[in-house]
């Protein structure tokens, strides 16, 4: 950022574990923002906002430890109020920085759609907001819930689990029969309680809800299984991460056989481009591919007519997946990949029924976590 931007002055946390910022910075870095208009002003000078160019994979670098980060010194673009181009979204960025600010002051919070249903004709989509909001985020290094935007949770958690939540409710997943909503303010929730011997997070919430009437949980060892139902949820990373980080058990993923279900993966392993500024809190590169594993379909002889063919996008996006740089340091799943490209075939996790109806549960998942059948 530079040097004139004194939104800048938190350079470490954007990179480092804080994931709580007291409102009087909060506060402070909009009010920072906002001068930096005023004084442009006063100098006759048309005002910017300078944001991080987060969306260009050559700002984002590869650790192991980590997954996928911005570069310390990625470059900017500017958000000039003077150009055709950006001068409405100069306009919706100070328009939502003095909602958040206002949220901030009174300890209100809102939800991304909160926001952009306050006025759908000025903000045009909802994609529009919450681009600005993970813009914002990123340019203040501020986290989310931090400038009181909560995300809407969609994802569910299951097993051996207890927590209280941050209004004191106590949650039993260990004891309810059903799935238990991923919480919205993860980072609140303390005495976490767990015998779990391992974590499942399952793609899809057909196969999330099949395994729990199957009583998987219980039936093999204690274990957790989470679904994002589909690509994830900020909450639903936040809470794997934090499962990670208070039992250290192992993670294991179970996904479709194909580019989407790979790629799903990859972000709660590895991350994602646009999220990458916040890559510390969200990522958990210990997370092993259990399954579904292309070179399974051959294994268990799954018919040729209950795979799908691939289509020109499926193949588009394997061969972006194929080139990003953590594929580089996975021989073994680099592998997977190319059996998949080669047979141009992909398949879902129910493919395994036309083998028996309860074979997921009764056959798959106890041998594979017996003999060691993740990558």
């Amino acid at each position: 950022m530079p040097a004139g931007n004194k939104a800048g002055f938190r350079e470490t946390s954007l990179f480092g574990h804080e994931s709580h910022i007291p409102s009087s910075e909060v506060l402070e870095a909009i009010e920072n923002t906002i001068q930096n208009v005023f004084e442009s002003l006063a100098q006759k000078k048309a005002p910017v906002l300078t944001v991080a160019n987060r969306a260009d994979w050559r700002n984002i670098e590869f650790k192991d430890s980590v997954g996928l980060q911005m570069i310390p010194r990625c470059p900017t673009k500017q958000i000039r109020s003077d150009c055709p181009r950006s001068a409405l979204k100069f306009a919706l960025m100070l328009k939502i920085l003095s909602m958040i600010y206002k949220m901030v002051q009174s300890n209100t919070y809102a939800t991304k759609r909160d926001i952009y249903y306050s006025d759908t004709q000025l903000f045009g989509s909802q994609s529009v907001v919450d681009n600005i909001i993970n813009d914002i985020s990123c340019m203040l290094r501020i986290p989310r819930r931090s400038l009181h935007i909560l995300s809407t949770t969609k994802g569910f958690v299951a097993g051996n689990l207890s927590y209280t939540e941050e209004d004191g409710t106590k949650v039993n997943c260990t004891s309810s029969a059903t799935a238990v909503t991923v919480p919205s303010n993860v980072q609140g929730i303390k005495n976490l309680i767990s015998h779990a011997k391992f974590m499942l997070i399952v793609e899809k919430d057909a196969t999330f809800q099949r395994l729990l009437d199957d009583d998987f949980c219980n039936k093999l060892s204690p274990c957790i299984m989470i679904t994002g139902r589909g690509v994830p949820d900020l909450n639903t990373r936040l809470l794997v991460r934090k499962l990670w980080d208070s039992f250290q058990i192992p993670i294991f993923t179970l996904m479709d056989a194909d580019p989407h279900g790979i790629e799903i993966m990859c972000i709660y392993k590895y991350g994602s481009v646009s999220m990458s500024f916040e890559a510390h809190r969200l990522t958990v590169p210990s997370i092993k591919w259990l399954g579904l594993l292309p070179s399974d379909l051959e294994r268990l002889n799954i018919r040729k007519d209950a795979l799908i063919p691939f289509t020109k996008r499926d193949q588009n996006k394997l061969a972006s997946i194929q080139k990003r740089p953590y594929i580089a340091c996975q021989p073994m799943w680099r592998k997977e990949l190319e059996i998949m490209a080669a047979s141009k075939l992909k398949a879902e996790i129910q493919v395994l029924t036309s083998l028996s109806s309860d074979y997921l549960s009764r056959v798959y998942l106890p041998n594979k976590l017996q003999f060691g059948g993740w990558l």
